[in-house]
């Protein structure tokens, strides 16, 4: 039995339980008029609903882990499996082919030597979807039972309630915690073993970019300098993406805010925040058959004869109409929480429209303006696709916008892809420029927040 069913068991149960204290809560008022309920019934209906369906689904998810391995020993223990290899790529195969019949996922295994695990692994899977129903019913009615016997008109079941909810909450705050140091120990320990084969100096600080994840021997450190790939990503996504963002999304969200009509905004800003709906790759396809081409052109129009259909000014506009919403939503925002009378009082005292805009609405929403341009650099730099299809994959170290360019994106793709062993440092060097990826986006947000801090003002 899947655990899906297992949790469908395990929730429909819980709904009967709920509505069974409820009714029981509801008994208590009509029995004794005069008794005041400590919490409403469908606290009780809660309550019981928790002690039924929550170590449920907590056995569901235990069975979902060991059912398996339970199947897989008992027909491992199966005169018939006395014929599979003893280790290896095979013998996981042969089981996987037959379970995949009994499971009913497949009509038929390709390996005659799999059949005879067939009807071992269906009696299996049956016996053990009968062990894991029985077990769950038990675990449910135990629970329900439990909670049922409590109720009573002063039970205190709003604040358990409560408190389960509570607990909840937390959990759900710990396993985004959690999340990101596992993610952040799996970067270190992966990179300090790249670190290990190749000096950080020569990566921090090389300039020619050429791994080979086949290679064999000592790794040469001279061909793991990132300076390259490193420099790419700041000039596509941090210089020629905001030329491009920056300015078109501040003056959107001032003439949204400031100038347009009310009929105008309401058709012009979900227009333009359609744009951050759309697939990147979508942005990829637009930059390397429309803008790319036209840079081209244009390049070689006005005497740049190297200019090619991969280049990072190609890429870098169409990220920076990409990342256009990240910074109007924000700095619309920002410009609209500013305080009415802070623009009245600077109309009365003779300012323009266009010195107030300057030198009162700007300041003042400055931290929301700074926030959205961090978020959108962050957006920037970790975006592949676009350089994919447009940049290209040459690291080249040069100022030269029609020039072909990669970045720390599209590189951790190529290092992870293929047939690389995870022990050769070309694939390793995808998790240290991970890593550095990482700390850049987190200097960000520092300078993010050191920007907001020094000019949040409060106003009433």
């Amino acid at each position: 039995m899947s655990s899906a069913i297992l949790l469908l068991l395990a929730f429909g149960l819980g709904l009967f339980g709920w509505l069974a204290a409820r009714s029981r809560a509801w008994a208590f008022r009509r029995s004794a008029p005069g008794v005041r309920l400590h919490s409403l019934p469908n606290f009780h209906g809660w309550y019981v609903a928790l002690w039924v369906a929550v170590p449920a689904v907590l056995f569901a998810g235990l069975w979902n882990v060991i059912g398996p391995m339970l199947i897989t020993a008992q027909v491992l223990a199966d005169p018939a499996a006395s014929l599979l290899p003893t280790f290896g790529f095979e013998r996981q195969t042969l089981l996987a082919e037959a379970r995949a019949v009994a499971e009913g996922r497949a009509f038929g295994v390709f390996n005659e030597d799999a059949q005879a695990l067939v009807e071992p692994f269906r009696s299996a899977i049956n016996f053990y979807d009968s062990i894991g129903l029985v077990v769950t019913l038990i675990v449910a009615f135990a629970g329900g039972a439990f909670a049922f016997t409590r109720l009573k008109p002063d039970f205190t079941a709003r604040t358990r309630v409560e408190r389960a909810v509570m607990a909840a909450l937390l959990i759900a705050s710990l396993v985004a915690v959690l999340t990101t140091i596992g993610i952040i120990a799996s970067l270190v320990f992966e990179t300090v073993r790249f670190f290990g084969m190749v000096s950080p100096i020569d990566f921090l600080f090389g300039t020619h970019w050429s791994p080979d994840p086949m290679s064999g021997g000592a790794p040469d450190g001279k061909d793991y300098g990132a300076i390259p790939l490193f420099w790419g990503t700041i000039y596509i996504g941090a210089i020629i993406a905001m030329i491009v963002a920056i300015p078109l999304g501040l003056m959107s969200a001032i003439f949204l805010t400031q100038y347009a009509s009310s009929g105008v905004r309401k058709v012009m800003k979900p227009l333009l925040e359609i744009l951050a709906g759309v697939p990147t790759v979508v942005y990829g396809y637009f930059a390397a058959l429309t803008v790319a081409p036209m840079v081209r052109d244009v390049a070689q129009a006005i005497g740049i004869s190297s200019a090619s259909t991969e280049s990072a000014v190609a890429a870098g506009l169409v990220m920076g109409v990409m990342i256009i919403p990240f910074v109007s939503s924000m700095a619309d925002d920002s410009i609209a929480a500013v305080p009415q009378a802070m623009r009245d009082g600077s109309l009365a005292m003779g300012a323009t429209t266009a010195e107030t805009i300057r030198k009162v609405l700007v300041p003042a929403a400055l931290p929301g303006i700074v926030a959205g341009v961090m978020l959108a650099i962050s957006r920037a730099i970790g975006e592949t696709m676009i350089v994919v299809m447009a940049a290209g994959a040459s690291a080249n170290l040069t100022a030269n916008p029609f020039e072909s360019m990669t970045t720390v994106t599209f590189q951790i793709v190529a290092m992870l892809t293929g047939e690389g062993s995870f022990d050769h440092p070309a694939t390793l060097s995808a998790f240290a420029l991970g890593m550095v990826l990482f700390l850049v986006t987190l200097a960000l947000n520092f300078i993010a927040l050191r920007v907001v801090k020094r000019y949040r003002e409060a106003y009433e």
